[in-house]
């Protein structure tokens, strides 16, 4: 499902479509700026997808100065994403995010058959051909930071953590946690499983009671799928969730559960984009995102932080990210060593 947003100095305007060859390129006809965005799910999974959709327009927000023109489309397998985004080229877009690792094939095919294009697509720290964008979450960030949290607040000293597939910034995120717990709870007894799957909201509701009825009493995941894993903790009494998506503080299960959560603030990735585009800068670069460069956003849930944050646990938090505000290379540099079958 295809659908416009037409955003400028902050005002929705009526919808319109500009027809265009596809290889010319809007910007340099009226200004406007055109950014569609291609996503596997829903723009209100409260996850992935979710998390870029806030941040464009969070970042069509922040630049009052801009004239930007945005679409996106839902639910669309790389299989079915090739007739869309030639759509979007067809209309004269500027700008194409394919927001996952598994477009790539398609947005290299497509850069190169339409070189006055730029795409994007994520995450990947490649450097791809001169229009085309990489962006890579440093999530092993995040991920230390929920660890913190989870090391600290387990009871039973066994942790539970769901994963779609080992690669990617999901990877980073899980054993970024691993080592958060570890430096905390060297004592703590972590299960890691992985779904196959970004997207599989059931299979991960079912690893998650798995964890659960194997003692875990704190549990976390990555990716969209992860609301399957903090459903699942609704149904055990004792258990806690750390979320990786603001979006999760707010669901039923989340007001409940989820005693604090980080995010990807894509708006510092999309605002980069539109920048370099306007200065003559097509692709051929990864943006990073990471504390240092505004790409993450923590906070708690204001109803569970008094039980499960203490004063001590805070301070060790706020440390914690300043110290990655303040050296954004190397801080885990060792995230990659992180072993799962030695927990």
């Amino acid at each position: 499902m295809k659908k416009l947003i037409v955003l400028a100095l902050v005002l929705i305007i009526p919808f319109m479509l500009f027809a265009q060859g596809g290889n010319e390129s809007a910007a340099a006809d009226d200004g406007t700026i055109r950014i569609a965005l291609i996503i596997e799910n829903t723009i209100d999974d409260k996850g992935w997808c979710q998390s870029m959709h806030d941040g464009i327009t969070q970042a069509i927000a922040e630049m009052p100065d801009k004239e930007i023109e945005y679409s996106y489309s839902e639910k669309m397998l790389p299989v079915d994403a090739g007739s869309i985004a030639r759509q979007y080229v067809a209309e004269g877009y500027d700008l194409i995010i394919a927001h996952g690792a598994q477009y790539k094939n398609l947005v290299l095919e497509m850069a190169e058959e339409y070189p006055n294009v730029s795409f994007a697509f994520g995450t990947s720290s490649e450097i791809g051909p001169a229009n085309v964008f990489t962006y890579m979450p440093e999530s092993e960030e995040t991920g230390f930071i929920n660890g913190i949290i989870a090391g600290t607040d387990t009871t039973d000293d066994i942790i539970g953590l769901v994963g779609p597939v080992d690669s990617g910034d999901s990877a980073r995120y899980n054993r970024g946690f691993v080592l958060g717990v570890q430096s905390v709870n060297p004592d703590a007894k972590i299960l890691v499983a992985h779904t196959g799957s970004f997207s599989d909201y059931v299979k991960a509701s079912e690893v998650a009671t798995s964890q659960l009825g194997n003692g875990a009493d704190i549990l976390t995941g990555s990716s969209q799928q992860a609301i399957g894993a903090l459903r699942a903790t609704a149904g055990s009494p004792n258990a806690m969730w750390v979320g990786q998506d603001l979006a999760q503080l707010t669901t039923e299960e989340g007001k409940a559960k989820c005693i604090a959560a980080s995010a990807y603030n894509y708006a510092a990735v999309v605002k980069e984009l539109v920048n370099k585009i306007e200065n003559g800068v097509y692709g051929g670069e990864c943006i990073p995102m990471n504390f240092a460069n505004g790409g993450f956003v923590f906070d708690y849930n204001p109803d569970l932080k008094a039980d499960w944050v203490s004063p001590e646990l805070e301070a060790k938090i706020n440390e914690t990210i300043a110290s990655f505000q303040a050296d954004p290379d190397g801080t885990l540099a060792d995230w990659a060593d992180v072993d799962y079958s030695t927990l």
